[in-house]
C-alpha cells in the first residue's frame, strides 16, 4: 500500500489491476487527481492504464501532467550502478 495519497505504483501485474486502483482512487477519496508512477518496463503498462481509464471508464478524465526522468539504481549484489527511466502520469477528473 502506498504511503502517499492517490499515488499508484505500476509494476508487473496486469493493467486491469491498476485500472481498478485508479477507479477506486477516484471514487473513494475526495480527490479529482490520481498519479501513476512507473519505472523501466512498467512505463508502457502505466501508459496503457491511463488510456484505458480515459477511454473506457472516465471519459471526462484528462492527462494533467506527465513527467519523465532517470534514476540511478545500484544492484543489490554490488557492481556498477545503472540508469532506469521513470515516468509519472497525473490524471485529473473534470
Amino acid at each position: 500500500m502506498s504511503t502517499e495519497p492517490n499515488v499508484i505504483y505500476v509494476g508487473n501485474k496486469p493493467p486491469m489491476n491498476y485500472v481498478m486502483a485508479v477507479i477506486t482512487g477516484f471514487n473513494m477519496g475526495n480527490t479529482t487527481e490520481v498519479t501513476l508512477k512507473a519505472r523501466g518496463r512498467a512505463i508502457s503498462t502505466a501508459v496503457d492504464v491511463a488510456e484505458i481509464v480515459r477511454n473506457r471508464f472516465f471519459k471526462d478524465t484528462k492527462v494533467h501532467a506527465i513527467s519523465i526522468g532517470t534514476e540511478q539504481i545500484t544492484p543489490r549484489e554490488g557492481g556498477n550502478p545503472r540508469n532506469v527511466s521513470t515516468m509519472e502520469i497525473t490524471l485529473k477528473k473534470e
